[in-house]
C-alpha cells in the first residue's frame, strides 16, 4: 500500500512538472486569433464524365410503345461511336478511362441494360461545349463535370497557408493596438487537424449535370464553369508587449 502511494505521488509530481513545461507561456500576456485565406484557381485539368447505357432502338422510331421494344443496342456499339466522335475532337484513348460499369433494370420482363461511365481528361473547359454538340445522345444517360486539378496545387497550398498566417498576424496587430499594446514573438501556430491531404483545402463549385431526354434535348449548361477554391485557417498566438 505504501509502495502504491509513493508511486501515485511520483506520478502526480511528474504530471505537474510536464504541465508547467507545456504551459510555460501562460504567464505571458497574449492575443490569439484565427487567420484565413481564400485562393481561387483556374484548373488546368478538367475531368468530364459521360455515362452511356444500352438502349432499345425502337425508343427513337417515334411510333413504338415500350412493350414493343425488342432491339437492344449493345454497349460496345455505343462506346465505339462515342470514342470515334471524341477522336474527331482530338481526344485520344489515353485521355479516356473507364470509371465504373453497372447494370440496371429497364422494366419488368426486359433484359438488363448495361451502363458505363467514361472519365475524359481535358486541359480546360473549352472543349466541353464541342463534346456536347458532337455526341450522339442516344445511349448517353448523362454528362457532368467531375474532378478538377492543377499541376501546381502544392505551391497554391503553401501560398494559402502563408497568407492565412499573415492574416492572423495583421488581425492580432490591430487588436493589440486597440488595447494599447504591441505584438511580441509568436508563441503558437496551429493548423487544423486533417485526415487527408486536402481536408482543409475545400473545393467548392457547382456540379454541372447535363441530363438528356429521348429526343436529344438536354437540361443544364456546359457554360457553368467552375474554379478550385482553397480555404485555409491558421490559429496563432502572439505575445503582447506594452507600448
Amino acid at each position: 500500500m505504501k509502495r502504491l502511494s509513493l508511486f501515485l505521488l511520483l506520478l502526480a509530481c511528474s504530471v505537474a512538472v510536464q504541465a508547467q513545461s507545456v504551459d510555460a507561456d501562460c504567464g505571458k500576456r497574449y492575443v490569439e486569433v484565427v487567420g484565413s485565406s481564400v485562393t481561387e484557381i483556374d484548373p488546368d485539368e478538367v475531368h468530364f464524365i459521360i455515362t452511356i447505357s444500352e438502349y432499345w432502338a425502337e425508343e427513337f422510331d417515334g411510333k413504338s410503345k415500350p412493350e414493343e421494344y425488342r432491339t437492344k443496342v449493345p454497349l460496345a456499339t455505343i462506346e465505339s461511336s462515342l470514342r470515334r466522335t471524341l477522336a474527331g475532337l482530338g481526344i485520344g484513348s489515353d485521355d479516356i478511362r473507364t470509371q465504373e460499369v453497372g447494370e440496371w433494370w429497364r422494366e419488368r420482363g426486359k433484359d438488363f441494360l448495361i451502363s458505363k461511365q467514361l472519365d475524359i481528361s481535358l486541359p480546360g473547359f473549352d472543349r466541353i461545349g464541342a463534346i456536347v454538340a458532337a455526341v450522339d445522345t442516344r445511349g448517353v444517360q448523362s454528362m457532368r463535370i467531375g474532378e478538377l486539378k492543377h499541376r501546381d496545387m502544392a505551391e497554391y497550398r503553401r501560398h494559402g497557408k502563408i497568407e492565412a498566417l499573415k492574416a492572423a498576424r495583421d488581425k492580432a496587430a490591430y487588436l493589440a493596438e486597440a488595447m494599447g499594446q504591441r505584438l511580441g514573438n509568436v508563441l503558437r501556430i496551429i493548423e487544423p487537424n486533417s485526415s487527408g491531404v486536402d481536408s482543409y483545402a475545400r473545393f467548392k463549385a457547382s456540379n454541372s449535370v447535363l441530363e438528356f431526354a429521348a429526343d436529344g434535348a438536354y437540361g443544364g449548361s456546359s457554360e457553368q464553369y467552375r474554379k478550385l477554391v482553397l480555404r485555409y485557417e491558421i490559429l496563432a498566438r502572439f505575445e503582447l508587449l506594452p507600448e
